[in-house]
């Protein structure tokens, strides 16, 4: 990818925000499996507007003595075992996640990427406990700041529930995809860059 015209380094403190989601077995962080990830990228375009750039997703093999919660994965409709998941180890899928995510650090002048989620805090936690769990040295994110759109979503839309505000903010919601990681994280990532696009504009006028 090219480097931006205009780095996000001045925009969030030296932080590249990166919209990230996590499907789990459950809501314990260092006994229930990471059983999916995505993460999206945002980065400036020409006209100074938040856009996606880039997208990443995989499923992830539960780590060893994982426990499941059955409630949860009804919820999300994951089959662990099922054979065609395709999945890879927890090393590998932060490895393959963080490569990009650093690299769109780097190009953007930023210190370190801030992970942006709905609800975020259950997010920071799993992967958190993934990256203990892996040994990784470095996370590119802060360990423990966050954005958070539902929070975000309650003042620009006056409602807190993803499907919600996504719905007040404009945006194609699909009940069917909803708690994908990847259909999660892109809808979240279309009502960040909103939000932050519509306050750009907001800005403006009252200058």
């Amino acid at each position: 990818m090219d480097i931006p015209k205009i780095p996000l380094d001045k925009r969030f403190r030296g932080y590249l925000p990166v919209i990230v989601d996590i499907e789990t077995a459950g809501f314990n962080p260092k006994k229930h499996a990471l059983l999916e990830i995505a993460a999206v990228i945002v980065e400036l375009n020409s006209q100074h507007d938040l856009e996606i750039t880039e997208r990443y997703s995989t499923h992830v093999i539960p780590f060893k003595n994982a426990e499941f919660d059955e409630s949860a994965l009804k919820f999300n409709g994951i089959d662990p075992h099922h054979p065609f998941r395709m999945a890879i180890d927890e090393k590998e899928a932060l490895d393959m996640l963080f490569k990009p995510i650093k690299e769109a650090v780097k190009r953007n002048n930023c210190t370190r990427a801030i992970l942006v989620g709905h609800n975020p805090a259950f997010d920071i936690n799993f992967l958190n406990a993934a990256i203990h769990r892996t040994q990784i040295k470095r996370s590119p994110f802060h360990p423990f700041s966050t954005f958070d759109t539902a929070t975000l979503g309650g003042l620009a839309y006056q409602q807190t529930v993803l499907a919600k505000i996504a719905k007040s903010a404009g945006l194609e919601w699909d009940n069917e995809k909803a708690h994908s990681a990847l259909y999660d994280a892109e809808k979240t990532a279309e009502l960040f860059c909103k939000i932050v696009n519509r306050w750009k504009r907001l800005e403006s006028l009252a200058l």
